[in-house]
């Protein structure tokens, strides 16, 4: 009897040290509710794949995921309290910062913002520098989100002011293409799959393209970190084990699309995701997939950059008053990585 229970008890041991997540702290909050805007475009694939390939039910989390029209509204849902984390651009951490509400990055999805800026046909012609956008009506995804931010940034060098053209909100999804096609906007700034379809339809010209890392140096002279998922400080400090857990589970994701095909991810994603279209859907992933982050880490270098585009335009915010080092940490990254080589 003895023989046996100590035999048992050598298997469970074994058993435990094999699974992978035998050494993981139970999170503190199993329910998250994490808040998006635009779930379908690539720019979030990551947080998708996550959810799709049961990534987060593996860390031991139920995460409720509410999308939203674009980044600002994902983020006001966090500062309201209905929901815990944002996937989002992680310049908003530096934004906030600079409003005196705290946020942290702690998982970066996109090493590149993916978002392309297209003319409309009828007014491409008329176009020869950003310059030449003032006075234009420009669709973003939603006012002061990302793909605002990016539009703000790259006229802000060409010495206009946010205010020199009219934004429209026009969604990620089948509004922005009707907004274009019917004349409603002269441009948008947006993201992919989108943006190509746009593209091979010959509906816009593109003037401005994130979707590589070649295109972001030579817009912005650097990398700019974009999805990430961030928090409040005050809850990732509260909540540490459930973070690591989150991010296990976007590296996981990160890692798992850095070998995966077009036609993986395809397979991967809802049927609506593809919008009719798996052909040209998998033509979109092969323009963006050097965007995505392979590891999850934020560079500091890119960090840096961040803040330096925002302040370009953007009068609020004061270099030397932001502190970079609250507003990301890659210690959950660290150990993320260790766990899955």
């Amino acid at each position: 009897m003895i023989k046996r229970t100590l035999a048992l008890a050598a298997v469970a041991v074994a058993a435990a040290l094999a699974s992978p997540f035998a050494h993981a702290q139970a999170p503190e909050k199993k329910d998250v509710h994490i808040s998006v805007g635009g779930k379908p475009a690539f720019y979030y694939l990551p947080l998708t794949i996550a959810e799709q390939l049961g990534y987060f039910k593996d860390e031991g989390l139920n995460v409720k995921i509410s999308d939203f029209a674009g980044g600002s509204q994902s983020l006001q849902a966090v500062v309201g309290g209905s929901a815990d984390v944002v996937s989002g651009a992680f310049e908003h951490t530096i934004n906030m910062q600079a409003k005196k509400i705290s946020m942290i990055a702690f998982v970066q999805m996109g090493r590149a913002p993916q978002i392309s800026i297209g003319i409309s046909k009828a007014k491409a012609g008329s176009v020869k520098t950003a310059a030449d956008l003032k006075g234009m009506k420009i669709g973003v995804s939603a006012p002061g989100s990302s793909t605002n931010i990016i539009l703000n940034a790259f006229i802000g060098k060409a010495g206009l002011k946010p205010s020199d053209v009219s934004i429209i909100g026009v969604g990620t999804g089948a509004g922005a293409l009707a907004a274009i096609k019917s004349g409603q906007i002269d441009g948008t700034s947006n993201t992919d799959p989108i943006m190509t379809k746009l593209e091979m339809d010959g509906s816009v010209k593109i003037i401005a393209d994130t979707r590589t890392m070649k295109g972001t140096e030579a817009i912005f002279g650097g990398p700019l970190p974009a999805a990430s998922l961030y928090a409040p400080a005050k809850w990732v400090k509260e909540n540490p084990n459930t973070v690591q857990a989150l991010t296990n589970a976007i590296v996981r994701a990160d890692k798992w699309i850095a070998k995966a095909s077009a036609t993986d991810v395809a397979k991967a994603v809802p049927a609506a995701y593809t919008m009719g279209d798996a052909a040209l859907y998998m033509f979109s992933f092969d323009k963006v997939k050097d965007a995505f982050s392979t590891d999850g880490f934020i560079a500091e270098a890119g960090v840096k950059n961040t803040l330096k585009m925002l302040a370009t335009y953007n009068p609020e915010i004061k270099p030397a008053e932001i502190k970079l080092n609250e507003t990301f940490t890659n210690d959950f990254v660290k150990k993320a990585n260790a766990k899955y080589k």
